[in-house]
């Protein structure tokens, strides 16, 4: 699976704002109790999964690695892959403990069927929704019969463009997608939804955030 020619607006732009992304974005999950619930109920499905192997999750689009870490401070094995490489930096320096790789979700370097988990937490907000699904066929290759897949993303229909973001400049555009979208594509990659949640703007956010649980048939 290749690349598509968004990618390198979207690696250059995390490169610009990866130090204060992770300086701006650093409590928001501390801020944000919907999330944390989300977040802990992947993680008890995880945990809960056979075979130690098959409980290890990869944080897809990981950044500065916050959510990483969470998942970690949650009992799970954790590690994160991102295609900034500048965000990939600020990761291993925060959390030395952790392991931190520069890769593409749309390639994955792991063998199949091997993953507990795959969290993509806002990771495909910059992808036009007719090139998701091959990321979620590629997300269901990597996972486990019954692994879990969490999605966290924007809530609605239309595209955004961001010019300037995190105090920089930036190439950006911010897809906002219904969720019965992204349970159908999930759907036909396999993953099976299990529990959705809507919630309404909160901070900054300009749209309801969604979350949807979904999990790999045997």
């Amino acid at each position: 699976m290749k690349e598509t020619s968004y990618l390198n607006s979207v690696r250059a732009s995390y490169d610009a704002v990866a130090v204060d992304y992770a300086r701006l974005l650093g409590t928001t999950l501390v801020e944000r109790p919907l999330d944390r619930a989300m977040l802990a109920a992947f993680a008890e499905c995880v945990r809960g999964g056979e075979g130690g192997a098959a409980r290890v999750v990869a944080d897809l689009g990981c950044g500065p690695g916050r959510v990483t870490a969470h998942l970690d401070g949650l009992g799970v094995r954790a590690f994160g892959v991102d295609l900034s490489p500048a965000m990939v930096a600020v990761a291993r320096k925060t959390y030395p403990g952790l392991r931190f790789e520069v890769g593409s979700m749309a390639a994955l370097d792991v063998a199949d069927a091997v993953l507990g988990g795959v969290l993509v937490w806002y990771s495909t907000v910059h992808t036009p929704p007719g090139e998701l699904r091959p990321l979620f066929e590629e997300f269901a290759r990597v996972l486990a019969p019954g692994g879990h897949l969490l999605i966290a993303f924007k809530v609605g229909d239309e595209r955004v463009r961001l010019e300037h973001a995190y105090g920089h400049p930036v190439d950006l555009d911010v897809y906002w997608t219904p969720p019965e979208l992204i349970a159908e594509l999930l759907s036909g990659a396999g993953l099976v939804e299990v529990a959705r949640l809507v919630r309404q703007p909160a901070g900054q956010e300009k749209s309801p955030q969604g979350f949807l649980l979904a999990r790999k048939t045997p």
